[in-house]
């Protein structure tokens, strides 16, 4: 059976209503389209309930809404980071099959695809009008526990029923919290963040099992699935570390292989072109996996980094091809997806990129509980001063993450 999208994005549904930031979004006044202040005017505009999360020029905006979504940050007060579909927002409407609203740091779930999928009902084939994405991961609220100018708590309990039939009763605690100057230092290990504009917003996701029976592989597991989608630019490149492993490590047979000049793998590094002309997506196994992606785009000198908790010895991760799986344990860790028409001349979700992490498969037991914590961060500075940091975290140097597609 053909390999379908895994991925986030999931299929490009209801491509009508939506698109990237363009010019036609801009009010007569107010504060210019692409800037924080106006993503944080247009959300509130819509949703009474954004949270604003703040620390001096550093801030992120978080809505209950959308399961206590990251929509976007800033590090400078100004730029912003995560891609919005304004339409869809605007409408007012949910879609079928998916509600893709945008935001930096999404709470999803796996598997998508295979027999213990929650994304299809028992029986049904593997197709784009059977699929549909589980109601509580996205168009329903989570319940904003507490919330203050540095972080936010939410909830959630619903129940899920898989492919096979195994029905699962799901607890959700989520906490998303802005991250201060000596926690990026710390995290970035630089002695100093002088100089640098920054902002880190973390996310910890507690899965819980609040059934009576365990969650076990032979009836299907469940994972954690946080996905960022982010503003494409001309010239922005993804970069995967991976280490080496028995076999192919990276995988980019999603939507068909991706084309030479738009992933490049150098020893150790996977460099991929992130922008928005071509749909397309690389995945890495447990076998290769490290604990740190980013992407740089130059025009801007943003340095964008992700990175999440990862066991190198935990292989179990769920797989989400639309097909009836030989191996449904043997799913990707980390992904990236870049967007584009689903075919030439038809219109596309959005000018947007992804960076995605996943937890290992919960096989949990009644009342216990997995955690995944995904942190992302964007670095504004000087090619000097984000260097050092891309070498040291992603094993490449910023030169050759400039020249890898323009040759």
């Amino acid at each position: 059976m053909k390999k379908v999208l895994i991925a986030g994005s999931a299929l490009l549904l209801g491509l009508a209503a939506c698109r990237s930031k363009t010019k036609t979004e801009q009010t007569v006044a107010g504060p210019p389209v692409g800037t924080f202040a106006y993503d944080q005017v247009f959300l509130q505009n819509h949703h009474k309930d954004v949270v604003v999360l703040r620390d001096g020029d550093a801030q992120a905006l978080v809505l209950p809404a959308y399961q206590g979504r990251v929509m976007t940050s800033t590090a400078d007060g100004k730029t912003s980071y995560g891609w919005i579909n304004y339409d869809l927002i605007r409408s007012g409407k949910l879609l079928p099959h998916m509600n893709a609203f945008g935001g930096e740091d999404r709470f999803w779930m796996g598997p998508e695809g295979g027999q213990y999928a929650i994304f299809f009902k028992k029986g049904d084939a593997f197709t784009g009008d059977n699929w549909q994405t589980p109601a509580p991961i996205d168009s329903e609220p989570f319940t904003l526990v507490t919330s203050n100018e540095r972080s936010a708590r939410f909830s959630r309990n619903f129940q899920l029923t898989n492919y096979a039939g195994t029905a699962f009763n799901v607890g959700l605690e989520r906490e998303v919290r802005l991250l201060s100057r000596p926690e990026l230092a710390q995290l970035l290990e630089i002695p100093s963040a002088d100089g640098l504009k920054m902002v880190g917003v973390q996310s910890n996701n507690t899965l819980i099992n609040r059934g009576q029976e365990a969650w076990t592989p032979d009836k299907g597991l469940l994972s954690v699935w946080i996905l960022g989608m982010f503003n494409a630019s001309p010239r922005t490149t993804v970069i995967v570390p991976f280490r080496k492993g028995s076999g192919a490590v990276i995988n980019d047979s999603y939507f068909g292989k991706v084309p030479v000049d738009r992933l490049v793998l150098k020893d150790t590094v996977a460099y991929f072109k992130a922008d928005a002309k071509l749909r397309s997506k690389i995945g890495v196994s447990p076998d290769g996996a490290k604990n740190w992606l980013g992407s740089y785009d130059p025009a801007t000198q943003t340095l964008t980094l992700v990175t999440y908790t990862f066991d190198p010895a935990n292989r179990q991760y769920v797989n989400s091809m639309w097909e009836q799986q030989k191996n449904p344990y043997g799913g990707d860790v980390v992904n990236s997806y870049n967007d584009g028409p689903m075919k030439p001349g038809q219109p596309q979700m959005g000018q947007f990129y992804e960076l995605e992490t996943s937890s290992p498969a919960a096989a949990l037991a009644p009342g216990n509980r997995l955690i995944h914590t995904h942190t992302t961060m964007h670095i504004q500075g000087s090619e000097a001063q984000l260097a050092p940091i891309a070498q040291r975290l992603l094993g490449a140097s910023l030169p050759a993450i400039q020249q890898v597609f323009s040759q």
